[in-house]
């Protein structure tokens, strides 16, 4: 793909809508200098000079296509605490709606602390509880998902396994979307695996192709067991195995195998990649791209965040700047 097709595609992604179902969070960075060792333990102690909060999770893959022109529509679970307070900030400062968040007084809001000191993390602190939501909670989350699904033009469905995601949750919403013919871009973790159908395209990287299918990824023939066992446990859905620095490589329903080399020059931090991934990827579906130059484009697109530090979103331009003319 040369810039001038990426930038066809690229244009038609402003004011896509998409519905991104899942986990959200929040991300802390607290930035210091580590100069001395605690007296009561063997540990860092680290001199905070400075903080930063980005959308993580769900929350992040709509930063990611907000950032990228589209119209986001984000459902999800939060806490009933300050946590909810401080994320929903987060989305105002960030210019999204946190109208499809529903409260569960049950559980906190899931915010993940990272510490850095000298551009290296040394502890990271979870806040959160992962157990799946109670029937009440579901039922408001498939309530808010199938309104919004009759406005939007593509769904994500976001998995970091914190609960959101029953089984219930997504076969009615993956139902639905299916009968009503929108393209599906699922981000997984192993838990819900075979509950992923049906869905258009879903993105495992190759640990998780690797745990679902336990087989191990040693050679290009292992890549080709593995991709094709993937789609016959999910009836053949389009298979996206990203693969770090050796690119990604695309299991197409028709048979056809393609592997996009990696475009990153330098990679600083892969926080919050795969969301770029699925953002990208449903958008470019909902601009009407092929699935196959969907993926190209998410390649890119991933290629620009992982040389930013932290939770990074990328843009348009950049994406076509990282095109040969």
């Amino acid at each position: 793909m040369n810039r001038s097709t990426a930038q066809q595609i690229l244009n038609a992604f402003r004011g896509r809508r998409i519905l991104v179902l899942g986990d959200v969070m929040l991300d802390e960075f607290i930035f210091g200098r580590a100069r001395r060792i605690a007296p009561e333990a063997p540990v860092p102690v680290v001199e905070i000079e400075r903080e930063k909060r980005h959308l993580g999770g769900a929350a992040n893959v709509a930063a990611n296509i907000f950032a990228l022109g589209g119209m986001p529509f984000v459902v999800g679970v939060t806490g009933n605490d300050a946590g909810r307070d401080v994320l929903r900030a987060e989305f105002a400062r960030a210019r999204l709606s946190s109208d499809g968040l529903v409260p569960d007084p049950s559980r906190p809001t899931t915010i993940k602390t990272r510490i850095v000191a000298h551009s290296q993390q040394v502890v990271r602190v979870d806040r959160e509880l992962r157990h799946p939501v109670s029937t009440e909670i579901e039922a408001g989350l498939i309530e808010t998902a199938l309104r919004l699904l009759t406005e939007v033009e593509a769904v994500v469905v976001s998995d970091y396994d914190k609960g959101t995601l029953t089984p219930n949750v997504l076969q009615t919403v993956l139902g639905e979307a299916a009968s009503r013919k929108l393209p599906v871009c699922l981000d997984p973790k192993l838990k819900n695996f075979l509950c992923y159908q049906p869905v258009t395209v879903i993105t495992p990287n190759h640990h998780e192709a690797e745990a679902v299918t336990r087989k191990t990824i040693e050679s290009l023939d292992d890549l080709l067991t593995v991709g094709a066992e993937v789609q016959h446990m999910l009836d053949n859905p389009n298979v996206l195995v990203t693969r770090g620095e050796e690119g990604m490589s695309l299991f197409a329903q028709n048979g056809e195998v393609t592997h996009i080399p990696a475009v990153a020059h330098e990679v600083f931090d892969v926080t919050g990649a795969g969301d770029t991934v699925v953002a990208t990827l449903a958008l470019a579906l909902a601009a009407g791209a092929t699935v196959a130059d969907a993926a190209i484009l998410s390649n890119h697109a991933a290629g620009i965040v992982v040389g930013k530090l932290g939770t990074a979103t990328t843009t348009t331009a950049e994406v076509a700047n990282s095109f040969e003319v």
